[in-house]
């Protein structure tokens, strides 16, 4: 029997807003509890930490210069392999509700049916957060029709997930497909309109003497403001992931269903630049991600490099679905399995969209080593010269406080990294640019972008 696949998708969670990550909030008892029952990877991150282009990489298995989705704002690569469309050929329905921010259909929220890369079932909207409130949820259905649903805005969708599912779980077992299911929310992502993170009413107060993370209380940003509604935001979407589990339970699939949970990126709260993501720093690539259900279960904490790339090869080898050629992520479930024969150290980030410049960073549970292209290069989606620009040691400075990019001393270390580098520039770029290295005691390059609405950015 094909197990059923649901992705629980949170948008701009931070890493270490998990009981498993030492957390003592308590903000996701359930995450901790299923995370442990499967496969937690703990050192999870994305390539490429903002919304459109993490979710390109999500639904193709290929880094964002391959999905040509390098900024927000531009609509998935024909040519690219899709999750759904891999999973209807294989015989499951497949679903998608949410935020899905791949469309670029001069403003209009109902994605076209061309555009939602093979969905067959839908009840989405573009960008939620610029046309919905935390108590004014608005999507639109396959028909394009828009929906209003009632409650809380992750409460709404979730209740919506669930009738879903028991729609499904009604049906003769004759007439039912194993589904795919990929669920999108918004929260903890700021509100766009006024800047806010806004929890349910009540949550908030619970979480304002709430110990703000080592980065947010050394480095000026806005997390004094905002970080008790984000933990507020974050503690509803755990409870929210109980209750799917509980229909799963309820509805007697819990025991032939896989849940994959993880989220897009992270979020600094501008004290990395002035907005929350768009760098590579631990805040805004290291996301939360666990995988359980059949295959998965009891698999542990593993400490390799993993990728949100590497899930939609996860999900098809889940499956026992092909996995295409053009594919640049790879299957994590032989990890699962305790096999990590020939698994590699590090990970590949890209970031830089239309308004910073490109960079490039490599990830390794103890170096991060960054490059950043100058500013006449803004809006490419990549360059011919970088400027090495940070390196972290994430061994003793895990919220990288300290960069070390100008140091003598560690100048073999950024060698032997930017080759790393430049491998896997050339094997997912096609590209073999000029690194300039950083001159000791300068500090790194600095760097100035100027955004819309007169927001700037400094590196």
């Amino acid at each position: 029997m094909k197990p059923n696949v649901i992705v629980f998708f949170t948008d701009q969670q931070r890493w270490d807003t998990l009981g498993l990550n030492g957390c003592r909030a308590g903000l996701t008892p359930n995450f901790d509890r299923f995370a442990r029952q499967g496969t937690f990877f703990k050192h999870g991150v994305t390539p490429q930490p903002v919304c459109g282009p993490a979710r390109s990489c999500l639904q193709t298995g290929q880094y964002a210069t391959t999905t040509k989705c390098f900024a927000n704002g531009i609509d998935l690569n024909d040519d690219s392999p899709k999750l759904a469309e891999l999973f209807s050929g294989a015989g499951y329905r497949t679903a998608y509700f949410g935020k899905w921010h791949l469309s670029n259909s001069t403003g209009k929220q109902a994605v076209p049916k061309e555009k939602r890369a093979g969905y067959q079932d839908w009840l989405a909207a573009n960008t939620i957060e610029t046309t919905s409130g935390p108590y004014s949820a608005r999507l639109w259905d396959v028909n394009d029709n828009e929906v209003q649903l009632p409650g809380y805005r992750s409460d709404a969708q979730t209740d919506a997930m669930i009738r879903y599912i028991g729609e499904h779980a009604a049906k003769p077992d004759e007439s039912r497909q194993p589904f795919l299911l990929f669920h999108s929310y918004i929260e903890p992502h700021h509100q766009n309109t006024d800047d806010s993170y806004p929890a349910p009413h009540g949550y908030t107060e619970q979480y304002r003497d709430t110990p703000l993370p080592p980065d947010l209380q050394s480095l000026t940003g806005s997390a004094p403001e905002h970080w008790a509604g984000y933990c507020g935001m974050i503690k509803r979407l755990d409870e929210a992931l109980g209750r799917l589990m509980d229909s799963l339970e309820s509805t007697g699939l819990a025991e032939n269903t896989i849940v994959a949970f993880i989220s897009d990126h992270g979020c600094h709260f501008k004290t990395r630049n002035s907005e929350y993501k768009r760098s590579p720093h631990e805040s805004s690539i290291r996301v939360p991600f666990a995988i359980w259900g059949p295959k998965w279960n009891g698999g542990g904490e593993r400490l390799e490099s993993a990728s949100l790339v590497d899930l939609m090869p996860t999900l098809l080898d889940s499956a026992d679905i092909a996995i295409p050629e053009g594919v640049e992520g790879r299957s994590l479930l032989p990890l699962a399995r305790n096999d990590n024969t020939n698994w590699p150290e590090e990970t590949f980030i890209q970031f830089g969209d239309n308004f910073m410049p490109p960079g490039r960073a490599i990830r390794t549970n103890r170096w991060k080593y960054a490059v950043t292209a100058p500013d006449d290069s803004k809006g490419q989606p990549n360059a011919s010269i970088y400027q090495e620009t940070h390196l972290y040691d994430l061994q003793t400075d895990s919220y990288e406080l300290a960069n070390l990019v100008d140091k003598k001393s560690h100048a073999p270390v950024r060698a032997a990294m930017r080759e790393r580098l430049m491998r896997y520039l050339r094997d997912i770029e096609g590209q073999s640019p000029t690194i300039e290295q950083a001159e000791s005691g300068n500090g790194g390059a600095q760097l100035t972008i100027e955004y819309p609405n007169s927001i700037t950015v400094s590196y």
